[in-house]
């Protein structure tokens, strides 16, 4: 690797880890060199990368103790070491919530900081640590530009009416409506797709990222007009953890006749539902696919059902159909969950290739599907990367 050249850091700051990625900038290429995570934090801390397959660093951080503060110092130098002479040019971070203000990555500062302090109450589990990230950065990498990147920013080509609730309009003009989450993702399946399939890009897609958080897009010649997820990122489908929609006079009943308080909701409907919460084993979806308790096979069907149903509601948004995608962890590597979610959906003109789905694609439809069916790998980190050298110039 020669000294002297560009690199962009991408981070991805949670409440338990940092999530970091390198791409060294030569012009208008990026290739990716650096991957990894300090993971743990608050528990058992440590700091774990790649460069492609190779292993760089498998080591535990001492003391327990370390902070999120700590955790970037200790990434820092270890990026100066690894990076051998680049220079860090940019900083890219994942930012879950821009509301409607902020519509496109932007050059953060303290008053940009300020702006986006005022999303924290929509989005209390991520949005802290987001900025908290920043914050860091700007302090210990001062005059490198640090870039937000927004999650929401994606959906805001949805439509007006699919973005309100029927609530009194002071409660729209409060902020409270549909946002849309997993942006970055869409925007990145959006961008490879028509080198698969051109009809799919231009025409009506759905798209479903399914990991430990799920949701799926209506789009509609690459741009998102509807999607799962709302107000917040528990909406929609069940997830790891995440119980996904519910009728919200359930809320009401566990206030009203069990006691629940606001913190007890937060905790059940966050970190006690979904898979983990319908299995009572895991909210992991090999697990609970290689189980064969029924309460674990129970979880799993509930996830696929809804996703099939959710697929009816979203091609009805498009007014039909022309290709399907699954991305992300489950998405992309659970060929059982795609067989599920698909097999009652020849009504829409999907006819899945069992073969090509047990291969993980890329195309996993028959040739003379009408509704064309792909696998398609995500990578957020290189579209914020994207992002970054593009604001770069």
């Amino acid at each position: 690797m020669s000294a002297g050249g560009e690199a962009i850091v991408v981070l991805n700051a949670g409440s338990s880890s940092i999530k970091f990625c390198t791409f060294r900038r030569d012009g208008a290429t990026l290739d990716r060199e650096l991957r990894g995570q300090v993971a743990g934090l608050g528990t058992a801390p440590r700091l774990t990368a790649k460069r492609g397959t190779d292993v760089v660093v498998e080591s535990e951080l001492s003391p327990a103790s370390v902070t999120h503060a700590d955790a970037l110092g200790v990434l820092l130098d270890f990026l100066r070491t690894e990076l051998h002479g680049e220079s860090i040019v940019g900083v890219g971070h994942r930012v879950v919530h821009g509301g409607l203000e902020f519509m496109a990555p932007t050059h953060v500062d303290d008053a940009i900081l300020a702006r986006l302090d005022r999303y924290v109450p929509l989005a209390p589990l991520h949005q802290p640590h987001n900025l908290a990230a920043i914050r860091l950065m700007l302090e210990r990498l001062p005059g490198v530009p640090e870039i937000a990147c927004f999650d929401t920013a994606f959906h805001r080509s949805i439509p007006e009416v699919a973005q309100l609730f029927a609530l009194p309009p002071r409660f729209a003009e409060s902020g409270v409506r549909r946002y849309g989450f997993h942006g970055l993702s869409y925007e990145y399946v959006a961008s490879v797709l028509p080198a698969l399939d051109e009809r799919a890009a231009a025409g009506r897609t759905v798209v479903f990222h399914l990991g430990n958080g799920a949701s799926m897009c209506a789009m509609h010649g690459g741009h998102s007009v509807a999607t799962t997820m709302g107000f917040t990122a528990v909406e929609g489908l069940p997830m790891g953890t995440r119980s996904g929609s519910l009728d919200p006079g359930v809320l009401l009943f566990l206030m009203d006749e069990m006691g629940c308080g606001v913190r007890d909701l937060e905790r059940l409907l966050y970190h006690e539902s979904g898979l983990l919460g319908m299995s009572g084993l895991s909210s992991d979806m090999r697990e609970l696919l290689a189980s064969d308790a029924p309460a674990s096979r129970l979880a799993v069907e509930v996830f696929c059902y809804r996703a099939r149903r959710e697929l009816g509601s979203l091609a009805a948004a498009l007014g039909g159909l022309d290709a399907v995608v699954f991305t992300a962890g489950i998405g992309e590597n659970q060929a059982e969950v795609r067989r599920r979610i698909c097999s009652d959906a020849d009504w829409l003109g999907l006819e899945l290739d069992d073969l090509a789905n047990a291969r993980h694609g890329p195309r996993i439809s028959l040739p003379g599907s009408r509704v064309s069916a792909w696998v398609v790998p995500t990578d957020e980190e290189l579209m914020i990367a994207r992002h970054v050298a593009r604001l770069l110039g």
